[in-house]
C-alpha cells in the first residue's frame, strides 16, 4: 500500500529542492532580471564618462577618458585602471574589453588623429594589446560588436553632413568605410551599440541625438535623446543609457538607467526622470 502522506512529503522535498535550480536557470537565461532601474558607479572621476558595455554576465565597465573602471552590477568597484587620455565608448568580446582611443586631434581634417584600440582582459583589466586605426582620420571615439563584426566610429570637423562607420572582421582586418547620411552631429558619433536587431548611435548637441539604424545602416530613427556617455543592449528589448552627473565639488560620476526599447520614441526610462 502507498503511504499518501510520505508520497506527498517526498514529492514537496523535490519540489523544493527543483526551486534554487529553477531560479537558477533563470538568471543564467537573463542575468540583468534583477538588475535595479538605475545603477551608480562608486566614486568621483576627474574627466567625464565615455561609454559602458557588459560582460553580458555579472559585470559593467566604464570608461572615463582617463580611467577604465569595472564593477559590479550595482556599481560597486572591483578594479580601477589609470589610462591614456582619451579613452572613449568600449565594447566586450570573448573575455576581452576594447575601447576606441585617440591620442592625436579629434574632429580635425586628416592627419592629426592617432586612433588605436586599445584590448584589455575583462577579468583583471591587465593591458593585452594595441590596434592601430589609421582609417578613422578624425579620431577613434566608440566601438561595438556584433556576429563578427566590429563597428568603430569618432569624430567629425563641422560642415560635413554626413557621419562615418569603420568596419572591422573578428581579428580587425578592415572591411569598409560606410557612409550615414546623418546631416552633421556635433563633434560626430560618439557611442555604438548593436541591440534588439538595430544599431544605436549617442551622438552630442543641443538638443543631444539619437540614431538608429538597420543591419544595413539604413536609418530608421531620429530622436532628441541622449545616449552619447553610453549604450548597451541587455535584451529583452532593453538597454543601459549612461548620464553623467557631477557631485559638489565638479567630479564626474557615472550612472546608467535601465530602458526600454519604444519603436516610436526611441526608448523610455523604466527610473524617475532625475539624472
Amino acid at each position: 500500500m502507498i503511504d499518501r502522506s510520505l508520497g506527498s512529503a517526498l514529492l514537496g522535498v523535490a519540489l523544493a529542492g527543483m526551486l534554487p535550480l529553477a531560479m537558477a536557470e533563470a538568471q543564467d537565461a537573463d542575468p540583468f532580471a534583477d538588475l535595479p532601474a538605475k545603477i551608480a558607479c562608486d566614486g568621483a572621476y576627474p574627466k567625464h564618462l565615455q561609454g559602458v558595455c557588459t560582460n553580458d554576465r555579472d559585470a559593467l565597465y566604464w570608461s572615463f577618458t582617463v580611467d577604465l573602471v569595472k564593477t559590479d552590477l550595482r556599481g560597486k568597484v572591483l578594479r580601477r585602471l589609470p589610462v591614456a587620455d582619451h579613452h572613449g565608448d568600449l565594447c566586450y568580446r570573448d573575455g576581452k574589453i576594447y575601447v576606441a582611443v585617440n591620442l592625436g586631434a579629434f574632429n580635425q581634417p586628416a592627419g592629426q588623429a592617432l586612433s588605436w584600440i586599445y584590448v584589455y582582459d575583462a577579468e583583471t583589466l591587465d593591458e593585452l594589446g594595441r590596434i592601430d586605426v589609421p582609417e578613422l582620420v578624425h579620431g577613434a571615439g566608440g566601438i561595438a560588436y556584433q556576429d563578427g563584426t566590429f563597428l568603430v566610429v569618432g569624430g567629425l570637423p563641422e560642415g560635413i553632413e554626413e557621419n562615418y562607420l569603420y568596419e572591422y572582421d573578428d581579428s580587425f582586418a578592415f572591411r569598409r568605410r560606410i557612409v550615414l547620411p546623418s546631416g552633421y552631429t556635433r563633434l560626430g558619433i560618439q557611442t555604438a551599440a548593436f541591440a534588439d536587431g538595430h544599431w544605436w548611435f549617442g551622438c552630442y548637441g543641443s538638443p543631444p541625438e539619437l540614431l538608429k539604424t538597420d543591419r544595413g545602416f539604413r536609418i530608421v530613427g531620429r530622436w532628441d535623446l541622449d545616449a552619447a556617455l553610453g549604450i548597451v543592449g541587455i535584451g529583452h528589448g532593453r538597454l543601459l543609457v549612461a548620464s553623467g552627473p557631477r557631485d559638489e565639488d565638479g567630479n564626474h560620476l557615472g550612472v546608467v538607467h535601465v530602458v526600454e526599447v519604444d519603436e516610436a520614441n526611441g526608448f523610455r526610462r523604466t527610473d524617475t526622470p532625475d539624472r
